[in-house]
C-alpha cells in the first residue's frame, strides 16, 4: 500500500511539473511574438534606427547587444575617418540594407509562422516576403531567443535563409563587418 501512495505521489509531481512546463510555455509565446514584432517595427527598412537611438534594452540578449554595438562603433570610427581623410567623399563603411533578415533589400511584409519553446531557448520560424521584383522572392528566417534570468525573453541571433543570405547568421555577419572594418581601419 505504501508502494502505491509512493508512485501515485510521484505520477502526481511529474503531472503537475508537465502542466507547470506547458503553463510555462503558453506565457511565453505572446511574450515571444511580441519580441519578434518589435524587432522588425522598430529596426525595419533603415538602418538609421541603429545609428541614432539607442539599442532597445529588452530586445536583444547581452551577447547580440555587444555585437550590435560594436559593428555600430567601428562603422561610426569609419565614418569619422573618412570625413577627416583626404578624400572626405569616399564612402564610409556603414550597415547597409536589413540587418535583421536574409534579403539586403529587405521585405515588404513577413508572418510569424511558429514558435517552438524549449526550456530557456525558443526558434521562431518568420516567413518573409518580398514584392518589388517579379518574380516576389519569399524565404524564412529563424529568430533564436533566449531567457536568462527566467522573466524574459531576448533576441540572441537570427539564422538567415542560405539560398538568399551569404551569412549563415546576424552575429557572423556583423562579427565580419567588424573584422573588415577593424582592418580598414588599421590602414
Amino acid at each position: 500500500m505504501k508502494a502505491l501512495f509512493f508512485y501515485l505521489s510521484i505520477f502526481l509531481v511529474l503531472l503537475s511539473c508537465k502542466n507547470h512546463q506547458d503553463y510555462k510555455k503558453e506565457s511565453a509565446e505572446p511574450e515571444i511574438r511580441e519580441k519578434v514584432n518589435k524587432l522588425y517595427t522598430l529596426y525595419s527598412r533603415s538602418n538609421e534606427t541603429l545609428y541614432d537611438r539607442p539599442l532597445q534594452k529588452d530586445l536583444f540578449s547581452s551577447d547580440l547587444e555587444d555585437v550590435i554595438k560594436k559593428a555600430i562603433s567601428v562603422s561610426k570610427a569609419d565614418i569619422e575617418k573618412v570625413k577627416s581623410s583626404a578624400h572626405p567623399t569616399d564612402k564610409p563603411l556603414i550597415l547597409e540594407g536589413e540587418v535583421f533578415s536574409s534579403l539586403y533589400e529587405g521585405y515588404t511584409t513577413y508572418k510569424i509562422k511558429s514558435v517552438d519553446i524549449i526550456a530557456n531557448r525558443a526558434n521562431v520560424s518568420v516567413d518573409f516576403e518580398y514584392d518589388k521584383v517579379s518574380p516576389q522572392i519569399i524565404w524564412t528566417d529563424t529568430i533564436h531567443l533566449i531567457n536568462t534570468d527566467d522573466k524574459h525573453w531576448k533576441i540572441d541571433n537570427i539564422t538567415f535563409n542560405n539560398s538568399i543570405s551569404t551569412a549563415t547568421d546576424l552575429k557572423n555577419s556583423l562579427e565580419g563587418f567588424i573584422s573588415y572594418a577593424e582592418e580598414d581601419l588599421e590602414q
